[in-house]
């Protein structure tokens, strides 16, 4: 295979020397067999085509996912376990890492080892998953530890954008001009726009908290007993955290990923793949509106704006984009954006809880270190119960008191009511 990236991928690329990985941790208790994680990920390996692959650019600077023999297999690094605190340390470090190396695959495994207790870390650069596709990688993991017996069923790499798209849409002229246009307007308004200095000097971090299960069911029940869904609490919460905290330089504005293989059925959930439409909601500065009255429109506007994604038009149209994409990554390097954060709900975590060999104590939600200058992120996840939140940002952009601050705030509204 050697395929050109979509222009989803490549904005999570980037480039070769900047690192953008996504970090997904799993806490197990029982002792894990070396060779039985070995075995494990060459079969995975071996499922997914873009784990046989390595990123190449060509003479003008395009990357491709090129395909060879010399693929090596998933490294493993094992480091000695001290705490229940140390995945935070390696998770920083791995989202720094390139991907580099000479034949080196596109993901890769830290194993924090201990007396009965382990943490596995799942590290893939980001133009190469999303949310889904971690969940699908570690489900695999877990399931081949515990039964190395087990095969998966592998797929066939798609090889270009039309084998996602119907042909009589890929071959429509109206919307390939329409495409077009838009390029050349998307061209021209970066192009003209203007930047401040490029990507911060500050520091990446993470908060990471949990809510217990009692909470975390009384968050659900206030949230359908509204109208709303528990999304949009959480997306008025925390707008309205941001509010309190940053006043007016707060933007009343969220931005959502969608799963594209809500739209697209040729991309399966344990399939890779990094591309996500994205929804963005606002909400009003009034503070005599309830966040949970908030809380029902933000329903609402995503309902409608989820409905109005046309996920094929979106892939055909990236394709004309990519005379464009350095422009773009300039420009979200560059400047503030109008939200203030991007918050994904991976919502139950589709992994079990009770292996024949270990038990999965707990899960961690993904995490990101955007190297965009407001590359604040909130993922939550759900898992036995318990909602567990990831928060990433940069000191440069927002102070670490700051988000703490606002955590705080959003849970002081989320027990208020």
């Amino acid at each position: 295979m050697k395929r050109k990236m979509i222009i989803g991928e490549r904005l999570m690329y980037i480039d070769s020397s900047t690192p953008l990985n996504c970090v997904f941790t799993v806490k197990l208790k029982g002792d894990l067999s070396a060779e039985r994680l070995g075995n494990a990920l060459a079969k995975i390996q071996q499922k997914h085509p873009l784990l046989r692959t390595s990123i190449k650019e060509d003479e003008k600077g395009i990357p491709f996912f090129v395909s060879g023999n010399a693929i090596s297999e998933i490294p493993v690094r094992v480091v000695e376990r001290y705490g229940d605190e140390d995945w935070k340390v390696h998770s920083k470090m791995e989202w720094v890492k390139l991907f580099d190396q000479k034949h080196q695959p596109l993901a890769r495994v830290v194993w924090l080892k201990g007396k009965g207790v382990s943490e596995l870390l799942l590290i893939c650069p980001h133009c190469v998953c999303d949310g889904t596709t971690m969940v699908a990688l570690m489900s695999e993991l877990l399931l081949l530890l515990d039964h190395p017996e087990k095969e998966l069923m592998a797929y066939p790499p798609f090889n270009s954008i039309d084998e996602l798209i119907s042909q009589t849409y890929s071959g429509n002229l109206k919307k390939i001009v329409k495409a077009r246009l838009f390029s050349v307007f998307a061209r021209l308004f970066f192009l003209l726009k203007s930047t401040k200095n490029d990507f911060p000097p500050g520091n990446s971090y993470l908060l990471q908290w949990k809510l217990d299960a009692e909470k975390t069911a009384g968050l659900v029940a206030a949230s359908k007993a509204s109208g709303a869904t528990v999304h949009t609490v959480l997306c008025a919460v925390f707008l309205e955290a941001f509010q309190y905290v940053k006043g007016e330089k707060a933007h009343g504005k969220v931005i959502c990923p969608v799963d594209i293989r809500k739209f697209v059925p040729e991309i399966k959930d344990d399939m890779m793949f990094a591309f996500a439409p994205i929804a963005e909601l606002s909400v009003g500065k009034d503070k005599n509106v309830s966040y949970l009255k908030k809380a029902v429109k933000l329903k609402e506007e995503l309902h409608t704006k989820i409905a109005a994604i046309n996920a094929q038009e979106l892939l055909l149209m990236g394709e004309y984009f990519h005379s464009s994409v350095d422009s773009m990554i300039k420009h979200l390097r560059s400047t503030n954006g109008s939200h203030d954060v991007t918050l994904s709900n991976m919502g139950k975590m589709c992994i079990a809880e009770q292996y024949d060999s270990f038990e999965v104590e707990t899960i961690y939600s993904p995490t990101v270190a955007f190297p965009w200058r407001n590359p604040t992120t909130l993922i939550v996840s759900t898992f036995k119960g318990e909602m567990d939140f990831a928060f990433c940002s940069n000191s440069a952009f927002l102070d670490s008191q700051e988000a703490c601050a606002i955590k705080d705030k959003a849970l002081e509204l989320l027990w208020k009511n």
